[in-house]
């Protein structure tokens, strides 16, 4: 579902783990890549295969690589070039260290025709991730820019009715004003689906979701229990690297 506002509908009763959610704290770094069409097979590989791969990369927590939408966006249809990489890592030096000197990030940089970083700290969040919750460390900023993950889990039984609304939401997301950069992601067709979205500031943020198509989806989320798990994260930025869309950041 299209972004990542941690409106009460939706943070009451989503979640139903059978276990409570492990908590750790540290940086997270996005990855996102347009992948060309020369490793398009390298790219379904990293998707299919990639928690396999980066068990010994040097302070990672957590690593989900994931799939996206026709030209990163929400649909049903795949992209055969749009992907991301969601990662935990222990601390920033970390963190910056995979993005300028790990072996997976420089073939990430050889193969695709974009890549774009964020470094973020959490400020708020609420849910989790296959068993895992993050642990909020800085606080969010009243002005200035402000990131947001929306993930979750959805019931097969409520697939048709959370797809049928995700259009609306999406053409909100790119129309909305102060939206940076939004992205859909997904581990895993229809069910285990994810957005990233940066924002200008928290009101801009606030406007996109507390009206509209995701307000509406806010509230079906709630009244018809979409979810078996979700989370909930507004992050505030570190650092910024490369490009997405055609925009360059730094």
């Amino acid at each position: 579902m299209p972004d990542a506002q941690q409106a009460q509908p939706m943070q009451a009763g989503q979640e139903s783990t059978a276990n409570p959610a492990v908590t750790v704290s540290g940086v997270v770094l996005l990855l996102l890549a347009k992948i060309k069409p020369a490793y398009w097979t390298w790219g379904w590989n990293r998707i299919a295969f990639g928690r396999w791969t980066t068990g010994l990369v040097p302070g990672l927590q957590f690593s989900k690589v994931m799939g996206s939408g026709q030209n990163g966006g929400f649909g049903l249809v795949p992209s055969p070039s749009h992907q991301g990489m969601f990662c935990i890592f222990d601390n920033e030096d970390s963190a910056r260290d995979f993005v300028q000197n790990s072996s997976l990030t420089a073939l990430y940089r050889e193969r695709s025709a974009e890549l774009f970083t964020a470094m973020l700290r959490v400020g708020s969040s609420r849910g989790s991730w296959d068993g895992v919750a993050l642990e909020a460390d800085v606080n969010l900023p009243e002005k200035g820019p402000i990131a947001t993950l929306t993930r979750a889990s959805i019931r097969p039984a409520a697939a048709t009715a959370f797809w049928r609304r995700a259009p609306a939401t999406q053409d909100s997301l790119h129309l909305a004003e102060g939206c940076k950069l939004a992205v859909g992601l997904g581990e895993a067709p229809l069910l285990r689906q994810a957005t990233f979205s940066l924002w200008q500031d928290t009101e801009a943020m606030n406007n996109y979701a507390r009206t509209g198509a995701h307000m509406d989806a806010i509230k079906a989320a709630h009244e018809h229990r979409f979810f078996s798990e979700s989370m909930f994260v507004r992050f505030v930025p570190v650092e910024f690297s490369g490009s997405w869309q055609g925009r360059s950041f730094g």
